[in-house]
């Protein structure tokens, strides 16, 4: 199974978010967009700026 660690831009906050995820990145983002509370509910600008893919192996080792 792949796996993302991925890295948000807001222009509007001018921050960075970082995450992971094991599933998809076009779900992921939207639940970040969408109303719910958290870091990333204090903009709807976020845009993906960058992106890695792990096999959730990987993050065995790390986690």
């Amino acid at each position: 199974m792949a796996c993302y660690f991925y890295i948000l831009h807001s222009i509007k906050l001018d921050r960075f978010y970082l995450g992971y995820t094991c599933e998809s990145l076009d779900e992921r983002l939207r639940k970040h967009l969408s109303d719910h509370t958290g870091f990333t509910a204090k903009s709807k600008d976020w845009k993906l700026v960058y992106q890695e893919e792990y096999f959730k192996s990987a993050f065995l080792l790390v986690g």
